[in-house]
């Protein structure tokens, strides 16, 4: 069984037992969380689909850690006018693992 869950803006495939990286929220390592925007899930042959969202549907998940993902070098630069900018930027992110999924 899995579902497709919606939280900072992307969707993510998960299944109980998997670990997921998303962007961070603001919950304490140990913490329980509840996604309940479940826009579809799968149980075998059994597909349920929401518009938009399931209702009665949830997917239940302990976060790991908080983290920082690998330094992204960003350059501005246009040829023969003199400009170039130059910065980095590191996204943070949650890691929480799956611990079940309810289908209404």
């Amino acid at each position: 069984m899995y579902a497709v869950i919606v939280t900072g803006g992307k969707q993510y495939r998960v299944a109980e037992g998997t670990v997921v990286r998303i962007e961070k929220l603001e919950a304490e390592a140990g913490a329980a969380v509840v996604f309940d925007q479940v826009v579809m899930t799968v149980n075998g042959d059994a597909v349920q689909l929401g518009k938009p969202y399931l209702a009665g549907s949830s997917v239940t998940a302990t976060v790991q850690k908080h983290g920082q993902t690998d330094k992204v070098a960003i350059v501005k630069f246009r040829r023969r006018k003199h400009y170039m900018r130059q910065g980095t930027h590191r996204q943070k992110y949650t890691e929480v693992k799956v611990t079940g999924i309810v289908a209404a």
